[in-house]
């Protein structure tokens, strides 16, 4: 596998920062040339699966986001995590615990009492394949989403950092709002879930509104943090080759601390509060397995408020942040 030089990882970077940021600004932040990031660009999605994507926040958006657990037999693991990532209300679909388990988070529409519909379960075939099932909600994420994986995003310095983040609106005079969304927005959304790089003509042609109009209401959606874009690629790039699940169960008393102090740690890309027996989950992206043994032992082992834990080692990520599912390919996996 190709590992990341020190153009590509600050290229990442960058479009951790802004993920629709024109190539010039880009190279202005780099020192190098427009070109060469498109280049650049261009041999990242061929190669590591880059993949920049426009995603709502659940909160704003009137969504609830279940974790959900299927215990499958074997033979039908694959099939069923299948079935599952084509669904356009599932995303980080995954294949675990030794092709036994199969994730995924499942998107739900938040009803009157607070609580999310979790439609999903009532689809899930009568088979005797499926052994067991488990629906977490996730209450709080501490990582993911709009926070990055560090590993991911550490090679810009401050300076390169400023030229990516201050810059003026779009067509110098615009100030965004800060708005949420709505019905009419289904259509932009839907085209920033396939690419969140679309350009405003490209959106314009999906939602039927002119460009201005696209540039308008996505500076408003991005203004309150109602609209955020994540970027997927590849982990093994990056030189990851284990990656687990764990479920811990914490004091509740001393789970927020837990929790960002998990944040802050290299090894995770993701950490969430949920409910159920287990009341914290969240995902190790490690070299090798000794390098997770080392980081279960010497870092989580020195939390004495995790009083449980449960590791299940994933096996292959099926489908990645956007509902809108991306090329599969055996051993794919994106930042989570």
């Amino acid at each position: 596998m190709h590992m990341l030089d020190d153009l590509d990882r600050a290229l990442i970077h960058a479009l951790h920062i802004d993920g629709r940021a024109p190539f010039s600004r880009i190279a202005a932040a780099l020192d190098v040339s427009a070109q060469t990031v498109a280049r650049r660009y261009r041999r990242l999605r061929a190669e590591a699966s880059l993949r920049v994507v426009g995603l709502s926040d659940p909160h704003r958006a009137g969504q609830t986001q279940w974790l959900v657990r299927l215990t499958v037999v074997a033979s039908s693991a694959r099939d069923l995590a299948y079935a599952l990532a084509r669904r356009p209300d599932t995303s980080w679909v995954k294949l675990a615990s030794g092709g036994t388990e199969v994730v995924a988070v499942v998107h739900a529409p938040t009803d009157s009492s607070g609580a999310g519909n979790l439609l999903l379960l009532h689809d899930i075939p009568r088979t005797g394949a499926i052994t067991a099932v488990s629906a977490h909600c996730l209450l709080h994420t501490y990582l993911g989403g709009p926070t990055n994986w560090r590993r991911s995003a550490s090679a810009l310095d401050e300076r390169q950092q400023r030229v990516l983040r201050d810059h003026e609106a779009a067509d110098g005079s615009y100030v965004p709002v800060p708005r949420q969304l709505a019905d009419s927005d289904a259509g932009l959304l839907l085209a920033l879930q396939q690419d969140g790089r679309a350009t405003h003509a490209e959106l314009a042609q999906a939602t039927g509104w002119s460009p201005v109009t696209v540039a308008r209401r996505l500076a408003d959606l991005r203004a309150g943090g109602t609209v955020f874009f994540d970027v997927e690629v590849d982990a093994g790039h990056f030189g990851v080759n284990t990656r687990a699940l764990l479920w811990m169960a914490v004091r509740p008393a001393h789970l927020d601390r837990v929790a960002a102090t998990l944040a802050s740690h290299d090894e995770l890309a993701f950490v969430a509060a949920t409910t159920g027996p287990t009341n914290l989950v969240a995902q190790a992206l490690c070299r090798d397995p000794a390098d997770l043994h080392r980081y279960l032992v010497h870092r989580l082992g020195s939390l004495d408020s995790v009083h449980a834990l449960e590791t299940s080692p994933v096996l292959q990520n099926l489908k990645a942040a956007s509902p809108i599912i991306s090329a599969i390919r055996p051993g794919a996996w994106h930042r989570h």
